[in-house]
Order: structure tokens, then sequence, then C-alpha cells
């Protein structure tokens, strides 16, 4: 299976991207929904997590104080290796498995931590969605409803910019709007199909 690696900062547009691939019948498997996946009640990192943690790391519907467990993994390194180790195998087997099954003419990893998270790997080929910080910081804010500090942290903590430009086989600039952006995943698309069939 050809396997396209699909990522973005925050608030670049990396779902409108993924969005319209899968509107070509492609299939997308994304990094972020996988991870809530692997954590889900019952599953096996689930079961580590409550073992390790204790009660505290769950909330009253069984399912993860994500804020809790933010907190403690940031504030203590060595658990955050821990939750890691837990968790990151089990993320890249389930997101091998579902590439595998892929039926589409090629298939799609969407991950804003492609290159930071050695996910890349699993692909032959990148496509950065890329837009300026300030767009950035515009759309998360109105999105998310998050204050411009914080966007910047999580900004600040993704790999740069400049470094993810230089790394991506390929760049859509999504600066303009969707229309724009359509455009140029139109003739990507076009470009893969040939790619995957060679």
């Amino acid at each position: 299976m050809w396997v396209l690696g699909l990522t973005g900062g925050i608030g670049s547009g990396k779902t409108a991207a993924s969005d319209f691939f899968a509107s070509k019948g492609i299939t997308v498997v994304d990094a972020d929904i996988v991870a809530r996946e692997v954590v889900e009640p019952g599953q096996p990192a689930w079961q580590a997590i409550k073992q390790h943690f204790g009660e505290q790391a769950l909330l009253a519907d069984g399912s993860l104080n994500r804020a809790w467990l933010r907190d403690k993994v940031f504030s203590e390194p060595e658990e955050r290796k821990w939750l890691e180790s837990q968790t990151h195998p089990r993320i890249r087997d389930s997101i091998i498995r579902q590439l595998q099954q892929a039926t589409s003419a090629y298939a799609i990893l969407v991950s804003p931590l492609l290159f930071e998270s050695g996910q890349a790997l699993l692909t032959q080929h990148t496509l950065l969605i890329d837009v300026p910080v300030d767009i950035q910081i515009a759309r998360a804010t109105s999105r998310d409803q998050n204050n411009a500090d914080q966007i910047r942290r999580i900004i600040a903590a993704q790999m740069p910019r400049d470094e993810r430009r230089a790394r991506a086989d390929d760049i859509a600039d999504n600066s303009q709007g969707l229309a724009e952006l359509h455009q140029q995943l139109e003739l990507l698309h076009n470009s893969y199909l040939l790619r995957a069939a060679s």
C-alpha cells in the first residue's frame, strides 16, 4: 500500500485536507483518533494506566481524566516516559493495521507530529498543509475557543514551520481559503494516484 503522510501545525487545515481526500474515496487513518481509541475504557493501555496511576486517573464514567493525566506527566518526566511506553507502541500497531486494511488506491496517515514521532517512516511521501503562524493563531483561537497564548505554546511545542517545510515532499498553501486549497489538492491527488499505481 502506497501511504501519504499528511501533516501541518495547529490551525493549518489538516482536517479540511483529509476531508477532501476522503471525499475522493481515499482511506484516511488519523493518528489523533487512534490515540484516543487505544485508551478507551477496557483497552489494554487503559487497564495499564488505571493500575499504574489509580482511580484518580479516571473520570466518573471510566474514561481517562485527561486534564489530571496531562498535569501529572508534564510535571514528572518519568511518568510521561512510562505513559508513552504504554501508548506509543499500541498507537503505532493500530495505525499499521488500519493502513494495511485500506482498499483505496492509496492511503493517508494524518498526524500533527508526523516528523517528530517518527510516523513519517510509515509513509512513502509527505504532504504539509502550511499557513503563516499569524493565520494559525487566528484560526485556532476562533475554532477552539483557546486564547492566543495557549495556541502560541502549542505552536512552540511543535516542530518549527521552516523545519517542517524543509522535510515535506509536497507543500499545500492554505492561506487563501478552501477553494484555493482544493485546487492544489486535486492536482496532488491525481499525482498520488499515478505514483501509487506505478
